[in-house]
């Protein structure tokens, strides 16, 4: 039985996984620990189906909820930021890392660090500390494998270590909800509007992120962490039927792509079964029915996120933590109505040009990173908001 823990349980990531657990033969994977923000409720149930040895609550005041929801269960439980990296530290074969945002970088390192199996879906964990993280990989001997339908695409698509093999990578984008949208509705959106995917069903948070394509830049800089070659060579490209979910073009000019139905479960199944395959029960890509694959450049006026995005990674040091943080705050405001749609470029933009790239050598340098540019990006905001 190959034990797993799964942190980030009750969002979309995390439902996937335990679906594919609980669609899986009898005896194949036990559940060692459950982490969630907020959602007692959610990871209580969550706990008490798949027979769960610890539950853990992120928000310290959930706790309470959370102890007597699991009363009489046998459960263990714990609660707060302290409680989750030791909750990521405790031995399991497999570990999904599926909180969002940089929060998950504390418990996404634990594992690495204790040699464990880390199923990725947490792209700013390498976005804002990639070194580290690949750092603490190599000297524990774990084991990376990507989640994000791009990157594990590419995973999947790659058959050599040898950057001289390698031409280029292509990672694709559907194009959001604001593909075709001019910069007047892109001006007027709302919340509502940007998470309104039209193929992927996600979080808020990473809906905003695929309408402003900031999600593909992320992606671009996390690719350049995971596989051997230079940003020149990791192209972009607009998918809007999100079946082809990455390509590698080799030396030779043969381009080997993954394809498959737009659904969260075929990479994370990739993972969980890894190195060999599972069995999954979705609806089949049949070709002849979709009829055509198209493919744009993106649109770098109506999408600056992946300009800003590309312009971090080249910079090095700390840019690509200022990127992030400074997104996660402007979306935020975006979500809470207190900024514009267009504006969460701008205020990004913005923090980068006032930090620049620093050094951010070590965990405490780019937590302390991270702290500042969110600061930043707040006043920044407010000052946008106030205009």
């Amino acid at each position: 039985m190959k034990r797993l823990t799964i942190l980030g349980s009750t969002g979309s990531i995390g439902r996937s996984t335990l679906a594919l657990v609980e669609a899986a033969a009898p005896g194949v994977f036990g559940v060692e620990v459950l982490v969630a923000g907020r959602d007692v409720k959610a990871l209580a149930a969550q706990a008490r189906k798949f027979q769960a040895r610890l539950a853990v609550v992120a928000d310290p005041s959930a706790y309470p909820a959370l102890r007597e929801a699991l009363a009489g269960s046998g459960i263990e439980s714990a609660a707060g930021p302290k409680a989750v990296i030791e909750a990521a530290a405790r031995p399991a074969d497999w570990t999904m890392a599926a909180i969002v945002g940089s929060a998950g970088l504390h418990s996404a390192l634990a594992v690495l660090q204790r040699g464990g199996t880390l199923a990725l879906a947490n792209k700013e964990t390498l976005v804002c500390a990639g070194e580290i993280v690949l750092d603490a990989a190599a000297r524990s001997g774990a084991t990376l494998l990507p989640v994000d339908s791009e990157h594990n695409a590419i995973f999947q698509a790659l058959d050599t270590k040898d950057p001289a093999l390698i031409e280029k990578i292509v990672l694709t984008a559907s194009g959001g909800p604001f593909r075709t949208a001019d910069m007047a509705v892109m001006r007027a959106a709302t919340p509502e509007m940007a998470v309104k995917h039209p193929i992927w069903s996600m979080g808020a948070k990473i809906s905003v992120d695929s309408a402003t394509m900031m999600n593909k830049g992320l992606e671009l800089i996390e690719a350049a962490r995971l596989f051997p070659v230079p940003e020149a060579r990791i192209e972009v490209l607009v998918h809007p039927q999100s079946t082809v979910h990455g390509m590698v073009q080799y030396a030779d000019g043969s381009v080997i792509a993954q394809l498959g139905t737009p659904d969260m479960r075929t990479p994370i199944s990739h993972c969980l079964a890894w190195p060999t395959r599972m069995p999954v029960t979705l609806p089949r890509l049949d070709l002849a029915k979709l009829g055509r694959l198209e493919f744009f450049a993106p649109d770098p006026v109506r999408f600056p996120a992946l300009r800003l995005a590309r312009a971090a990674l080249q910079a090095g040091g700390g840019a690509p933590t200022i990127l992030n943080a400074a997104n996660e705050v402007a979306v935020a405001l975006f979500l809470d109505r207190r900024l514009g749609f267009l504006d969460i470029a701008v205020v990004v933009e913005e923090t980068l040009s006032l930090f620049g790239a620093p050094a951010a050598a070590g965990l405490d340098a780019v937590i302390a990173l991270d702290d500042a540019a969110r600061a930043a990006a707040g006043r920044i905001a407010a000052l946008r908001a106030a205009a």
